[in-house]
């Protein structure tokens, strides 16, 4: 069978209409959703991109070893798995961070890559520049310098179909042309978009906002909490309602894009042999909860993310309580492929779930960022641990040398991964940070939650005790367990 893996980059599911979102914001995802399973217990694993890609290439969880980095020499890579399985592999993107030097090993896995380059600040043009328009001195008083290296990339774009999705989507459809009738393949395209800028042209700039004006950013600030705050509380209602629509134009004109090659799928006849998955790495927040981005505390509104599944035996409209998470698609579409890969150490195939929906594959997932706090939700409530990194012990264990920047630390190098006979190096590192814990009931209405860890104190230490009998499970480094204030019996 082949594979065919499409992941759009922080795609909020409450803008789609299969998780309740308008239908005229993405008509063809709807379109797919028609003969696809749909997932709505669907969560993040490690935040943000590399770790999350880290989690599909690999089917090892990342966020509670190490942050956003390469792939290790002990990890065995989905596509290279394919190819010496006799499909022919082959990634379409434009996520420049593929290409940068801290995360090689990606593309390197794949037999063929078509690169799309100049998204967000990848380092492509260098032309120098005389003068600003105002929507990018917009960006620029609060993101210097990226603004310009994104005006760079894209100042000369005339047409839509100069833009990144057209880009990404018909050359993903140029390669179908090409190798459809070939050995079974596994074909990755990602789409970078609707990842910020929220920069679009008309017609999709006004078309889900009536507040349109240069004088307003695409490209809010939330890596830099001081910038973020000082920003939420000098920024406009008409301001942050343009900001939402920029960002739904852009589902919109990445839909229309997809759309284009769905179509090109089922032209060439590829529905009746291939599955189809359509997801993302995470979602992203838009000031509901005060804050931009998908930082912790990973509320609903960023971590549970869209999955959709179509199968060529199983093609009816269908939905899953499942509880799954981004790790498990590794173990899936080895499955898909009839690939033999021994067991993974956090990867569950969702394949018996793909055959009987009601299936369940375990009853919670962990999730979150290095360094940050630990996500657990169970279906019905949503911890979310603080931690507090004054102190505490945290590591990083991975197979590239690196400085701690912690004075007088001592690096060790050992066996300290479960299931892997290779050493590594245990890196002190840390942040000096913290932050409280938060637990929520599911399914309360965006940007209102209550925290009931003072409330109902004995849901708090049972949701705890999981999480905690997660982080065992999983085989987690032993630190981890004080910096998130969790206490083993």
């Amino acid at each position: 069978m082949n594979v065919i893996f499409i992941l759009i980059d922080s795609l909020n599911r409450r803008f789609l209409a299969p998780y309740g979102g308008d239908p005229a914001i993405a008509p063809n995802l709807a379109r797919f959703a028609e003969k696809a399973l749909r997932f709505d217990n669907h969560y993040v694993g490690s935040l943000p991109c590399m770790p999350a890609r880290r989690e599909l290439f690999t089917g090892r969880k990342e966020f509670l070893w190490r942050p956003w980095g390469h792939l290790e020499a002990f990890d065995r890579p989905l596509p290279r798995l394919a190819a010496n399985a006799g499909y022919t592999t082959q990634i379409v993107t434009d996520h420049y961070h593929y290409w940068e030097e801290p995360a090689h090993g990606y593309l390197e896995s794949y037999q063929g890559m078509e690169i799309i380059r100049g998204h967000e600040i990848d380092p492509w043009k260098t032309d120098p520049i005389t003068s600003l328009p105002e929507w990018v001195d917009s960006i620029e008083k609060w993101r210097p310098e990226m603004a310009k290296r994104y005006y760079r990339n894209v100042k000369e774009f005339k047409t839509e179909e100069d833009f990144f999705p057209a880009k990404v989507f018909n050359a993903a459809s140029d390669w179908l042309d090409s190798n459809h009738a070939g050995p079974p393949f596994l074909l990755h395209v990602e789409s970078f978009d609707v990842h910020e800028p929220f920069h679009v042209p008309e017609p999709y700039r006004s078309m889900w906002t009536s507040n349109v004006s240069d004088r307003f950013t695409c490209w809010p600030p939330y890596q830099d909490l001081e910038q973020e705050a000082k920003f939420l509380a000098q920024t406009s209602p008409e301001e942050l309602d343009f900001i939402r629509g920029q960002y739904t134009a852009k589902v919109t004109m990445m839909d229309k894009w997809l759309g284009s090659f769905l179509d090109r799928v089922e032209s060439l006849g590829l529905f009746e042999n291939t599955a189809v998955i359509i997801t993302t790495d995470h979602g992203h927040d838009l000031g509901e909860y005060g804050r931009f981005g998908k930082q912790f505390p990973d509320r609903d509104s960023h971590a549970n993310i869209p999955l959709l599944i179509r199968h060529p035996a199983f093609s009816s409209s269908r939905s899953t309580q499942a509880m799954t998470s981004t790790v498990d698609l590794y173990a899936t579409m080895l499955e898909l492929m009839q690939i033999e890969h021994g067991p993974s150490p956090h990867s569950r195939s969702l394949v018996p779930v793909i055959e009987d929906p009601s299936r369940h594959l375990r009853d919670a997932v962990l999730f979150g960022h290095f360094g940050a706090g630990c996500s657990m939700s169970d279906g019905e409530h949503l911890l979310m641990q603080g931690y507090d990194n004054r102190g505490a012990d945290l590591n990083i264990y991975t197979g590239r040398l690196a400085h701690s920047g912690v004075p007088g630390a001592k690096v060790e190098s050992g066996c300290f991964i479960p299931d892997v006979d290779l050493p590594v190096w245990r890196i002190p590192t840390g942040w000096g940070d913290s932050m409280g814990s938060t637990l929520v009931r599911r399914g309360e209405p965006l940007g209102v939650q209550i925290n009931l860890i003072e409330t109902d104190p004995q849901l708090a230490r049972r949701m705890r005790d999981r999480m905690i009998a997660l982080m065992e499970e999983e085989g987690c480094p032993p630190e981890q367990y004080a910096r998130l204030g969790l206490k083993r019996d």
